[in-house]
């Protein structure tokens, strides 16, 4: 008879029903289409947010990007404490509504202290749902899929950047002509800044950017109410039965009887209590959180999400005008798209350590050449080559994958607040970093910002050969039994 440890659990003879897993991965992958929209449509309205508002300070400008992500960690942390509670499947169709709500809030804000109300609202939507959508793909999904059907929550994530990207693209794609029809090939920049900030582009294009994001947002709250709560959370909870029905549902009665049993037995080890956060700092837990923490940082210390959030500095300070500027954006996330297929393909069967190694390293490579090119004042194509390349070394590696590891190593009984701390951990490090480039680009210029983001994909590198274990192919329990001892 077929035994339920996880090291053989892997080995049993699967009735996976595929369509039914991918369907409910899908739908919770919504909220990552939502956290990529919500989180680069203000790089397409930047220039015309900035002008209706009058923002000319550099702190009110760094403030306007990165203020989401104070809701992005209330809504890390959040996750954390309810999601162990309530549940996963609430807290994502919680998150659903809210993202129609900001994205509507910010589309009809009057000034400036209530557009920023409501994109740190929006933010908290986001850190929802970056934390909720990988944790309840990996706690459904089989373990053969699950790196796979993770990384889904990653393309459905650039997707949503892509879209938000043309979108922007296609609102504002005649502003360049008109300027040129209006005031003539001579006009100076604060004529053309007068003209964007009067037009239609300057005072209402930027409000649909915003506003229709409400769209994909209904999708997601409608779907959510056709799929299941996490079967882990529920036999955590005290419902084995709703549990076991799921997994019958997901794999058939043999999987769903060995899949219980391996859960429990990780749970009977343990006392099954409400977690506190204390309970990561027990010696046991605390290598693995420091794991997950770490690789969460490194992710936006690489500093690929500067290029997302400031797209036109970048491409303005390589020889792009407004209008080249989200052309070129668009090809960013064209390439993001194109190269998540490769991590897709790739995560389940040459594994997660070595893909980490690969985009930490091409990224110490590109920015060194990305510092010298603005060192060089070198302009045009070769630049824009150089951060298409940046970001397809990154949609292919580091995004994807550190999803996959921050949602698989975390015990079952603390995941939701273990995965809490990691993504809270994660969203403070892209607040600094969206932060303080404004600081580093003035002090250091795009050159040595580059250099700088190189200098931490190296140290990034060291850290993954060091401690990263590969994780593939593995049952959360047997992930779980191998890295807490």
């Amino acid at each position: 008879m077929m035994t339920s440890t996880s090291a053989e659990l892997p080995g049993l003879k699967l009735d996976i029903h595929r369509r039914y897993v991918w369907l409910i991965c899908t739908v919770a992958a919504l909220g990552g289409l939502l956290f990529g929209w919500d989180w680069v449509v203000i790089g397409g309205a930047k220039p015309f947010f900035e002008r209706y508002f009058k923002l000319a300070d550099p702190v009110l400008v760094g403030w306007a990007n990165s203020c989401a992500l104070v809701g992005c960690l209330l809504g890390a942390l959040l996750a954390g404490t309810l999601s162990d509670r309530l549940g996963r499947k609430r807290l994502l169709t919680a998150s659903a509504l809210l993202f129609a709500l900001t994205s509507l809030g910010n589309a009809l804000a009057a000034t400036f202290a209530i557009f920023i109300f409501w994109r740190i609202l929006g933010g908290v939507a986001i850190g929802l749902a970056s934390n909720l959508s990988p944790m309840y793909i990996a706690e459904v999904a089989p373990a053969q899929m699950r790196g796979k059907l993770v990384s889904i929550n990653q393309l459905t994530i650039v997707i949503g950047i892509l879209a938000a990207q043309l979108l922007n693209w296609w609102l504002v794609r005649d502003l360049g002509a008109q300027i040129l029809h209006a005031l003539g090939p001579d006009a100076t920049t604060a004529a053309k800044d007068e003209f964007i900030r009067n037009s239609w582009f300057g005072q209402a294009g930027w409000r649909w950017m915003f506003g229709l994001t409400a769209a994909p947002s209904v999708l997601f709250f409608v779907g959510m109410f056709f799929v299941p709560e996490s079967p882990r959370w529920l036999a955590n909870n005290g419902k084995p039965g709703r549990a076991l029905a799921i997994l019958s549902a997901i794999g058939g009665d043999a999987y769903a009887d060995a899949a219980l049993k391996d859960i429990q037995s990780t749970l009977a080890s343990q006392e099954i209590q409400r977690v506190r956060f204390q309970d990561l700092l027990d010696p046991r837990m605390r290598k693995v959180l420091t794991l997950g923490v770490v690789l969460a940082v490194f992710q936006q210390w690489c500093g690929i999400n500067v290029i997302f959030n400031y797209a036109e500095e970048i491409f303005r300070a390589a020889g792009y005008d407004i209008s080249s500027v989200l052309s070129s954006i668009a090809w960013t996330g064209s390439v993001n798209l194109g190269f998540t297929f490769i991590a897709l393909a790739t995560v389940d069967r040459g594994g997660r350590r070595p893909l980490m190694l690969f985009g930490a390293a091409m990224l110490a490579v590109i920015y060194t050449a990305l510092g010298w090119g603005y060192h060089a004042h070198l302009k045009g194509l070769p630049m824009l080559l150089l951060v298409l390349a940046a970001i397809a070394c990154y949609s292919m590696s580091l995004a994807p994958v550190t999803w996959v590891i921050i949602s698989e190593i975390f015990p079952n009984r603390i995941r939701g607040a273990a995965m809490s701390i990691a993504v809270t951990s994660l969203w403070l490090a892209c607040f600094l970093l969206i932060l303080s480039f404004p600081f580093l680009n003035r002090m250091l210029g795009p050159a040595g910002a580059f250099w700088l983001y190189g200098a931490i994909c190296v140290a990034g590198f060291a850290f993954i050969a060091w401690k990263l274990p590969e994780t593939k192919g593995k049952t959360l329990e047997q992930i779980e039994k191998e890295m807490v001892r």
